[in-house]
């Protein structure tokens, strides 16, 4: 068993990536507007996306590279669209996530800087230690964090239904206005997390194969599952809070970066007691930096892979470039957006969740071919989820663009 906690690395990255934006934001919101009716969203999107993240370490592990280098052996065409992908959404992602911790840290922290400055000093922070640390101290900091996360969320939801004098209402409801269904997509469109997130998923095990020998295709898988297992328990954590606390309360979570997380601790303080407004800010703080941290890190891995791959050699366009150039495009964002958290989110997620059927498709096609080795396949239950989940993905965003 120890041997197995020792394996645990990208399956925790992979957690502390996804339990970000999507749980601190948009399952509480998620609960504060429509109580416990959006828990089938939650649920179902993370059954049926769990085979294409899953794709990756599997991969990963049974062919000794990455994703990127899988997608090449498809098509030269399929590592070129992946390339303009995420050109076109990494920054977005990464200005959300960072405007969240920013306000976080303004809350916590005091009104010392404004939040202005806070982004600058955290992707900065950030910068220094993907740098200087690199994938080793990406690996020590996430067991740290998520176990901090984990049992902070686990009591504040435990004192909240505590507190609850009231039935718990479990009618599940399907939004039918445009803003509504706006926000069924974003809710799924990172929870709990994007689809290109396997890809980084892929880097990460063979980073972690090289520090760690016998990490196996097994004790990947296992890495993962728990991650991802923690992932939609926590997911259902927030949602539950955020239903407990401002569910028919009447109160609306503020598109401010520095209000929202005003509002966020206040939530937890209110379910546990305000002596607790400091572990909590802490401890929300920690898991929206971790989020920052590993996508500043996992975007600029992967452009620079992507990049080698194209042409052949490597290049300037090197994985220092791509973090200088996300770091500087963030900031850049930053100062455009910075009173329109909610919008930069929305567009975030809406953008992730439209081209999640395009990554479920090419992560199928790759780990169901020859270019894995075959017993690394999918068995024919994960081949059937696999297609299932793919309709699933083409079948809401036909729904709706269809309602736009």
């Amino acid at each position: 068993m120890i041997s197995k906690l020792k394996d645990l690395g990208p399956g925790l990255l992979f957690a502390g990536a996804a339990i970000g934006v999507s749980h601190l934001v948009q399952s509480t919101r998620a609960g504060a507007d429509f109580g416990l009716g959006l828990l089938w969203a939650l649920l179902l999107v993370n059954v049926f996306k769990y085979p294409f993240f899953q794709f990756g370490p599997r991969y990963a592990t049974a062919t000794g590279e990455s994703l990127l280098e899988g997608y090449k052996k498809l098509g030269k065409g399929v590592l070129i669209a992946y390339y303009i992908l995420t050109i076109a959404t990494m920054f977005t992602i990464q200005t959300a996530v960072t405007i969240v911790t920013a306000g976080l840290a303004s809350t916590l922290f005091g009104g010392y800087f404004s939040i202005e400055i806070w982004t600058v000093l955290i992707l900065v922070l950030c910068l220094a230690l993907l740098i200087i640390g690199k994938y080793a101290l990406l690996d020590r900091l996430m067991k740290i964090i998520i176990i901090v996360l984990t049992i902070s969320t686990i009591a504040a939801v435990s004192m909240s239904l505590i507190n609850n004098h009231e039935t718990l209402n479990l009618t599940q409801v399907l939004p039918d206005s445009k803003l509504g269904v706006a926000f069924l997509i974003a809710f799924m469109g990172w929870m709990p997390a994007p689809l290109d997130i396997s890809v980084w998923q892929s880097l990460w095990s063979v980073e972690k194969n090289k520090s760690t020998k016998n990490y196996t295709p097994k004790s990947a898988l296992f890495d993962f599952n728990v991650g991802y297992i923690g992932t939609i328990f926590l997911g259902i954590g927030f949602l539950l809070l955020g239903s407990l606390v401002m569910y028919h309360t009447g109160e609306q979570f503020s598109n401010s970066a520095t209000e929202f997380s005003g509002q966020l601790i206040k939530m937890y303080t209110a379910s546990i007691g305000s002596w607790a407004s400091i572990i909590i800010g802490i401890a929300a703080f920690t898991t929206m930096f971790s989020t920052t941290l590993t996508t500043l890190d996992a975007s600029p891995r992967a452009m620079s892979k992507a990049t080698e791959l194209l042409f052949k050699n490597k290049t300037s366009l090197n994985y220092t470039f791509w973090i200088l150039v996300l770091t500087f495009g963030c900031i850049g964002i930053f100062f455009f957006l910075a009173s329109e958290m909610g919008l930069l989110i929305q567009i975030a997620t809406i953008l992730s969740f439209i081209t999640a059927p395009f990554y479920a498709i090419i992560n199928y096609k790759l780990i169901a071919s020859n270019h894995t080795p075959e017993e690394w396949r999918p068995s024919l239950k994960l081949h059937i989820l696999s297609i299932m989940g793919i309709v699933f993905l083409i079948g809401f965003t036909v729904y709706y663009l269809t309602t736009l």
